[in-house]
């Protein structure tokens, strides 16, 4: 008997299954990351995102008003849900082994994560406004270095 027919029929078996694990697993894991968005609200902040951006894009150039909707839709088009969440999936998917997927679905699942969900982008525009506030209190140090600078 050759060595083909004698590993043939059982190493054809062990490659499939094996690939049908590593398929289980992916899905496993997908799972786990749709769990993640879910949990942290991930599609509702980036659909505040693209309002956001809207927003500003309008506050910038007033002349985008009257298209505000042409706007919406291409910012959907690039940067909506629709648009990102099978990247981001995938990022998350290669950055997170799916335990660690896991345990962060517990910990979001828990009242202390639910806490931080709510609020760390409060919490992120606290602190942006402090920064922003520093920085117009200090603009004038900022001023005087560059004077000093530039009379050397």
């Amino acid at each position: 008997m050759s060595i083909c027919k004698s590993f043939g029929l059982p190493l054809l078996l062990l490659i499939a299954t094996g690939q049908t694990a590593v398929l289980a697993d992916a899905a496993s894991k997908r799972q786990a990351v749709e769990q993640l968005f879910v949990l942290t609200a991930m599609q509702q902040k980036i659909d505040e995102s693209v309002s956001t951006v809207l927003a500003m894009q309008i506050a910038q150039n007033p002349g985008l008003e009257p298209h505000q909707e042409a706007v919406r839709e291409f910012l959907e088009r690039n940067i909506g849900w629709d648009s990102l969440k099978d990247d981001l999936s995938n990022m998350y998917m290669e950055e997170f082994t799916e335990q660690e997927l896991n345990e962060m679905n517990t910990f979001y699942s828990s009242p202390t994560g639910r806490k931080v969900i709510e609020r760390l982008p409060v919490l992120v525009q606290m602190r942006n406004q402090l920064a922003s506030q520093r920085l117009q209190e200090n603009i004038g140090e900022l001023q005087k270095e560059i004077e000093t600078r530039s009379t050397q």
